[in-house]
């Protein structure tokens, strides 16, 4: 105990060291620059992880034949990710980026110590042993989870929590893809956190660093290697729009399919093993048929947008049942489109860990270059060149499954170092933006906050709102009264009261009605009643009840409707909590709104 003393101490000396000789801005800047470099090591030691247990598994595989441990390696895989989560983390992990929405509307952006290092693990096991999902969601919540955690070891205030965690989201895009600016459009658009000038060099500063860092770990190379096969063109404006609304549609189909199959799953979320056979399952036979589903798939992408002759673009069949059948690859690419969501729902469904961030480069990619492909086999017009194409779908289908097109735009250019592209990047981007919001208002990441009005937006107003929390704004000091009771006593509480109104309740504590002073003055001061008046003749109903998870912009519209001054709050099992005042909340409305307009 005593060494523990000693540490606090010095941690605390330390504290008062760093605000006596370093200003609140630089010290922000040094954190800044932290969890850049942090983000950056977990971003190269999750991709290590998963190289070296791809080669381990997959080195010796036989090109040209169907391999049956397919068949074995994603249900092992699976089931040590379950394992390694209910036994040693303890927590859920999954749906990364979603987790990083809920910290920061409910939780004043503070996420828990071991999400620093448990998705890195627990992803790598999976993607590893060939689990159909992305590596980016895991490294995204770590990064946030590091910049949330130093903020909170250096006791930073709330506001310096979010912006920590848009760092470390945005650093760790930036390290993952080498691409700083989509490091920090992606906090914009996906993390809904609006950025001041103030906050504004924290974010570059995390997104340069760990740029930079993963230069030096990995070298400078791109993830994925693309040389222009033909300049743009504007005759090529009528496909690029068309591409973009069937990279809409193909959003759409993706996160239908997802959320249906999540549902699916979620109904045996108390018999963890059946979880396990259904997605191991499944998994493993999809990827026994297509082994371009195993894992995050990188390879496959970098063949199509590298491929030079009909050998190339045909080594994608490798491993699978129509290995060496080129007359085939249309048929594979569509049926991989197709199955890839179905492969991502059911590892994450049977209990592994990992991200929707490469299933939707994925399925672009393979969207784009069978769009294509289908257009020069016909020829509907004029040619068009079909790694180009794989990549814009690429940015297509990421900007309509995250609502980001600002994000596909810079990400693709960025990592491709596709820029001659820039024009049709933005045609398809916008064009399936648009096709997606006309039948999903969310993201795929944002959807499942929005149905439970947690979800932070760019629209100030909702977002202060969905930052207060309900819990916060209930005054709980308040004298009950029993249906029974004589007036002669209500008025003597009311001399106790500080509010003017007063809930009657039942012995169980159920709300009965609510006496209102402003509704019973023409008896208070007549004392020969006292005795003629009992509490349930002279209650009345409350002009609305809420409950304790109303979403506060449901509450502010209770309030707008009704013109109450107080609304009673029940708990789940329909218990009196307590009071929301109209006053009180509107002041802490205004008190949020003054501080996140602060630079």
């Amino acid at each position: 105990m005593e060494i523990d003393k000693e540490n606090i101490g010095w941690f605390d000396k330390l504290l008062k060291l760093r605000e006596e000789h370093i200003s609140e801005r630089t010290f922000i800047l040094m954190l800044a620059f932290m969890v850049g470099f942090f983000a950056a090591v977990a971003a190269f030691v999750l991709h290590g992880m998963i190289n070296q247990i791809v080669a381990l598994l997959t080195g010796s595989f036989d090109e040209h034949a169907a391999n049956w441990l397919y068949l074995v390696y994603p249900v092992v895989g699976i089931f040590l990710t379950s394992l390694f989560v209910r036994y040693i983390v303890k927590d859920n992990i999954s749906h990364g980026i979603t987790r990083i929405l809920y910290a920061i509307s409910s939780k004043n952006s503070r996420l828990r110590g071991h999400n620093c290092w448990s998705s890195v693990f627990a992803s790598a096991i999976t993607i590893g042993f060939g689990g159909s999902v992305g590596a980016e969601a895991p490294i995204v919540l770590t990064g946030s989870a590091i910049g949330s955690n130093l903020g909170k070891l250096f006791k930073m205030d709330n506001k310096t929590l979010l912006l920590l965690v848009g760092c470390g989201a945005a650093g760790a895009i930036a390290g993952i893809f080498k691409a700083p600016i989509a490091g920090l459009v992606f906090t914009l658009e996906v993390l809904m956190i609006d950025l001041t000038m103030a906050s504004l060099l924290p974010v570059l500063i995390s997104c340069v660093t760990a740029t930079c860092f993963t230069y030096i770990f990995r070298g400078s190379t791109s993830m994925f290697t693309f040389e222009l096969e033909s300049a743009w063109v504007v005759e090529r404006v009528p496909a690029s729009i068309l591409l973009g609304v069937t990279c809409g549609l193909i959003s759409l189909y993706f996160i239908r399919s997802m959320t249906m199959c999540e549902n699916l799953f979620a109904k045996f979320n108390d018999r963890p093993y059946i979880k396990l056979v259904i997605g191991g399952g499944m998994l493993s036979l999809l990827i026994f048929l297509f082994p371009s589903l195993y894992g995050e798939g990188y390879h496959d992408i970098n063949l199509l947008l590298n491929g030079k002759t009909d050998a190339d673009f045909d080594a994608i069949l490798n491993n699978s049942l129509f290995a060496g059948n080129g007359n085939f690859l249309i048929l594979y690419l569509a049926l991989v489109l197709l199955t890839k969501v179905f492969a991502t729902s059911a590892t994450n469904g049977g209990g592994g860990c990992g991200g929707t961030f490469a299933p939707s480069l994925f399925i672009g990619c393979f969207g784009g270059f069978l769009f294509s492909r289908l257009w020069n086999m016909y020829q509907i017009g004029v040619p068009l060149p079909e790694k180009n194409f794989a990549l814009l779908g690429m940015a297509g289908v990421m900007s309509g499954v995250m609502h980001a097109p600002l994000t596909g735009i810079f990400l693709i250019a960025e990592i491709t170092g596709g820029y001659d592209l820039f024009m049709p990047l933005m045609i398809v981007s916008v064009c399936s933006y648009l096709t997606i919001i006309i039948f999903e208002p969310h993201s795929i990441y944002g959807m499942r906050l929005a149905k439970q009005g947690k979800l932070i937006t760019h629209h100030t107003d909702n977002a202060v709102l969905t930052l207060m929390s309900l819990d916060s704004v209930i005054e709980r000091n308040y004298i009950e009264i029993e249906p029974d009771v004589e007036l002669g006593k209500i008025v003597n509480k009311i001399s106790r009261s500080k509010n003017n109104v007063m809930p009657v309740l039942d012995p169980a504590g159920n709300l009965l009605g609510e006496i209102d002073l402003t509704k019973i003055r023409h008896v208070v001061f007549r004392t020969e009643l006292y005795h003629h008046f009992k509490a349930h003749q002279l209650m009345t109903q409350p002009a609305a009840v809420l409950t304790d998870d109303t979403p506060m912009v449901e509450v502010m519209k209770e309030f707008d409707k009704t013109h109450a001054d107080w609304l009673p709050v029940l708990d789940n099992e329909n218990h009196f909590k307590g009071y929301i005042s109209r006053q009180r909340m509107y002041g802490m409305y205004r008190k949020m709104v003054a501080d996140m307009s602060q630079e």
